[in-house]
Order: C-alpha cells, then sequence, then structure tokens
C-alpha cells in the first residue's frame, strides 16, 4: 500500500465510522435530555430508558474511534517525515521516543476506559491528552500554523482532548445530585460538535492542500517561492526526448 493510499485511511474511517457516531450519540443524547425533563415534570415519556445507556456506550466508542483516527493521520505524517529525512539515522534516540509516545497514548486510553477512581481516570485522561499534544508537536505534522484559526490539527486535537476528559466524567455526571459535572459534560460536548462540524471544512481543505508524494517536491517549492502570496511564473519542465 502507496502513502497516498495511506493518508486516505483518516478521512476515510471519518466518514464512514466518527462522524455516522457523531450523529446517533447526538441523537441520544437528545433523547436523554428531553426522556429527563418530561420525567422530572410527572409526564410519562415514550422515549425508552435505554437511550441514555446506549449515548454513554456509543459515547464511549466514539472517544476511542476519533482518538484512533488522530493516531493514523500522526502516524502518516511523523513515521513519513522520520523515512523520508533518515531521522533513524541521525537521531535514532527521537524516533524511539516518537514510538514510546504513541504506544504511552493508546496505553493511556485503554486504562482510562478500565479506570474505577476519579484520581485514576484524571490521571490516564491527562496522560492520554499530554501524548496527543507531543506527537502533534512533531515534524512532518501538517498543523498550518499560519491560520491556527481554521486548522484542521488544532480543531482536531482540541476536540480529542475534550472527548478524553468528557469520557473520564461520564461516572461523576451520574453521581452528583447537583448536576454540576452534567453541565459541564454539555458545554464541552456542544464545543466538540462545534469543532466536528469545523472539522469537515478544515478536513477538505486540508486534503486539497496536501500534495501527492510525487507532487511534494514541486509544491514546496511554489511555497519557498511565495506563490501563494503573490504572483509568480511557473515554467514546466522541457519535455523529454524518447529514444528512436
Amino acid at each position: 500500500m502507496d502513502r497516498d493510499t495511506i493518508l486516505l485511511l483518516h478521512p476515510f474511517i471519518a466518514a464512514i465510522v466518527v462522524f455516522p457516531l457523531i450523529g446517533i450519540v447526538v441523537n441520544h443524547a437528545l433523547q436523554t435530555r428531553q426522556r429527563r425533563l418530561q420525567v422530572a415534570t410527572g409526564a410519562k415519556s415514550a422515549i425508552p430508558p435505554s437511550a441514555g445507556s446506549e449515548h454513554v456506550r456509543l459515547g464511549r466508542w466514539l472517544t476511542g474511534s476519533v482518538v484512533g483516527i488522530v493516531l493514523i493521520a500522526f502516524a502518516v505524517d511523523v513515521f513519513g517525515y522520520i523515512v523520508d529525512k533518515q531521522v533513524w539515522a541521525t537521531s535514532p534516540f527521537k524516533v524511539i521516543s516518537i514510538v514510546l509516545f504513541f504506544v504511552a497514548a493508546i496505553a493511556s486510553l485503554s486504562f482510562l476506559y478500565q479506570a474505577k477512581t476519579r484520581l485514576w481516570r484524571g490521571v490516564f485522561a491527562i496522560l492520554t491528552s499530554v501524548a496527543l499534544i507531543v506527537i502533534g508537536s512533531q515534524d512532518g505534522v501538517y498543523r498550518n500554523d499560519a491560520q491556527w484559526y481554521i486548522s484542521h490539527y488544532y480543531y482536531g486535537i482540541t476536540a480529542s482532548i475534550l472527548m478524553i476528559f468528557s469520557l473520564a466524567i461520564v461516572k461523576e455526571i451520574y453521581q452528583d445530585r447537583t448536576h454540576r459535572w452534567r453541565n459541564i459534560h454539555i458545554v464541552l460536548n456542544s464545543i466538540a460538535l462545534l469543532l466536528f462540524v469545523g472539522q469537515a471544512f478544515t478536513g477538505v481543505k486540508s486534503l486539497l492542500e496536501i500534495p501527492l508524494v510525487w507532487q511534494k517536491p514541486y509544491v514546496e517549492q511554489l511555497y519557498k517561492q511565495q506563490c501563494d502570496k503573490m504572483p509568480c511564473t511557473v515554467q514546466s519542465a522541457p519535455a523529454l526526448k524518447m529514444p528512436k
């Protein structure tokens, strides 16, 4: 499988797994809230009680899916850079450290799913988030820092961290009678939903901006000449003469 095909794994999984899951989770969230309000007023609700448990179950799947596709995107960018620049030959310790951060992110998220106490859920949520931030700061990751406000990377990393912490506070939501944690959950996930909508736009934009492997050296030359900021003339290479 060539690198261009691997690059499409991220948007492919987002389109067939993550965004459909977002729609289902949001639908169950609205049903859960509607049922809770109806029951609170003493009315009989037609929404089944399973809406709440399904919302939690699918939300857990959504968090894992979001973190998973982020790690896939990072892996393609970071390890592609390592291969292209032969980083292993010059900085083997750096490559080993990057691999360990990938392992740490996956392990921390797995432990977060299993953690029972608030302390350990907080610890593993922080460790997972830190691992994602460290990996995302490596060379090769397309961040578009100059336009961070419409950057697919910054939207994605923020949404991922919000999902991780929403997962970490699920038990507090059901144990807190003051509804403070429930309100925090609603605010965090409302922001995450807006970021996911932004992801749909910035993701398509990034696909247009990231060149194919064979195009990359030529596109880099265009950016070096600042052709994105000023008019410039691009001359095609002379055609090769075919041998008779």
